[in-house]
């Protein structure tokens, strides 16, 4: 199985200079993901001082590319080369944990 490249990915339905030839349905990834004691803290602390909240900005952005990879490899599966209409998606599933869906859909194109 080989993934889905990372340039071959769009969150519009066209990928510019190819042409989609088959679509091979939906894909995803997911993630669920909490941050640790210390960073809760910490998390915590600045929500009170005001500012960004690094420590969950890190986890967010991990989880997002996380998410992506999953993404991509399950397109890969699929035998698709793009990815068209890319979204992603968060729910929290109890106090100080997060779901991260990825979703688009798996294609398989060929250059124009």
């Amino acid at each position: 199985m080989t993934a889905v490249a990372h340039d071959m990915t769009s969150t519009t339905f066209d990928l510019p200079g190819y042409r989609v030839t088959r679509s091979l349905g939906v894909v995803r990834g997911i993630t669920v993901r909490s941050p640790h004691i210390g960073n809760q803290i910490l998390g915590g602390l600045r929500t009170i001082l005001g500012g960004e909240i690094d420590e969950y900005v890190k986890i967010a952005e991990q989880s997002r590319e996380r998410a992506f990879e999953q993404l991509l490899e399950a397109a890969g599966v699929r035998g698709a080369n793009a990815v068209l209409g890319v979204r992603y998606d968060t729910n929290e599933l109890m106090q100080n944990a997060a779901e991260v869906l990825a979703y688009g859909t798996a294609v398989v194109v060929e250059r124009l």
